[in-house]
């Protein structure tokens, strides 16, 4: 049996043996040390709802990079960004992408972000395998570095592409918290964040990065807010400093992270064991109409809040009809659903007939909206 239940131990870091399958167990706020396919294969099937994926870039800098007062640029100069060519590189991003689709629940995703340099090739790989392309979001950057030699526009932006583990997959998307956030309005795909600096950018002894490509906090806790539920499992297979688990584990998510460097893995230990995870009510999202109960208008009729020959009629009371003992609609020479009927009498493509329809009583004017609200609510008490 898999272990799902939230944990408050440490994280941790283990090694496997090559070949070494983990069928019964999900090594939870755990990072894996090792190649990243090796340790994925080696995973379940079908345990992980999302994973995040920040792989080598492939730069390809064959020259140091300086500042116009020749100042070293600290670039990524690192092996495990070295390629023998696009071939090989186009090879490992199957590799590591198959093993990542092989882990992922029937209605996970995967987000993978990456520069100029990769990402339409790793885009070109997800589309090969079978992935579904959900969204691609620009990460523009308020403060990136220049172009110091003045031959190109500044490099402002990475892309993150959002895909579903399939065309028949449903990921988690909290639309209603998104756009509460983004103060009521739908949340776009350009996202504005700062590159990592200050207090954030993890230092080594000598005041030196730790890791060149280390990301922001507020671009992962954007990705997990929108794409994951608490208690869900984030896979990283390129954990490095471990922004992925420290987020995770703020917002109350699992996290799995492959890493072979040591150096990073232990940096990622440190700043994760400094995190305290958020309360369970601070982490209650917005849920909007379509994450409540579906109830049937039909349910109304049962339960006696309103009664079969009642008369509806839209708020300026320009139409009619009436209520039939089955919960369809009477309106002339229109009958079906309070859906299809408002559609019919407005000649409209469409209606929301919950909204439309109001109970007739006197004078009176009732939403039969309100009618429904009240079965859901006691619905909610039900099942408290």
């Amino acid at each position: 049996m898999l272990r799902n239940k939230h944990s408050s131990a440490p994280a941790k870091a283990t090694t496997r043996s090559k070949g070494e399958k983990g069928n019964h167990y999900l090594p939870l706020d755990t990072i894996l040390v090792g190649d990243c396919i090796e340790q994925m294969n080696a995973l379940p099937e079908a345990s992980v709802d999302l994973v995040f994926a920040d792989p080598p870039y492939f730069l390809q800098l064959e020259k140091g990079l300086t500042r116009p007062d020749q100042s070293h640029v600290d670039g990524v100069h690192d092996e495990w960004d070295k390629f023998s060519d696009f071939a090989h590189y186009d090879k490992f991003s199957r590799d590591w992408m198959a093993a990542a689709k092989r882990i992922l629940k029937p209605n996970g995703a995967i987000w993978v972000i990456g520069s100029y340099h990769n990402i339409f090739r790793c885009g070109a790989v997800l589309q090969d395998l079978g992935f579904w392309m959900l969204n691609d979001v620009i990460w523009r950057k308020s403060n990136p570095m220049p172009n110091f030699r003045g031959t190109r526009f500044t490099n402002a932006h990475e892309t993150l592409i959002w895909a579903s583990r399939d065309q028949n997959s449903k990921p988690t998307f909290n639309y209603d918290a998104l756009k509460q956030a983004n103060d009521d309005t739908q949340m776009r795909s350009d996202w504005l964040f700062p590159i990592c600096t200050g207090a954030e950018r993890l230092k080594d002894d000598n005041d030196d990065k730790v890791h060149p490509t280390q990301k922001p906090e507020s671009l992962l806790y954007r990705v997990l807010m929108a794409t994951t539920k608490p208690g869900d499992v984030v896979l990283d297979p390129f954990f490095g400093t471990g922004t992925t688990g420290a987020v995770a584990k703020k917002l109350g998510r699992h996290f799995i992270g492959c890493e072979r460097e040591e150096t990073y893995i232990n940096a990622a230990l440190k700043r994760i064991a400094s995190i305290k995870p958020l309360e369970n009510i601070v982490l209650e999202t917005v849920k909007g109409k379509r994450a409540e109960k579906r109830v049937a208008f039909g349910s109304l009729i049962e339960q006696g809040l309103i009664m079969p020959g009642a008369k509806l009629v839209d708020a300026k009371q320009k139409h009619e009809a009436i209520v039939r003992a089955d919960g369809s609609l009477i309106s002339g020479k229109h009958e079906g659903s309070i859906h299809k009927v408002g559609a019919l009498v407005q000649d409209a493509a469409a209606c929301n007939g919950w909204t439309y329809w109001h109970l007739k009583e006197g004078k009176n004017l009732t939403c039969i909206d309100e009618y429904r609200t009240q079965i859901r609510e006691q619905m909610k008490k039900l099942s408290a």
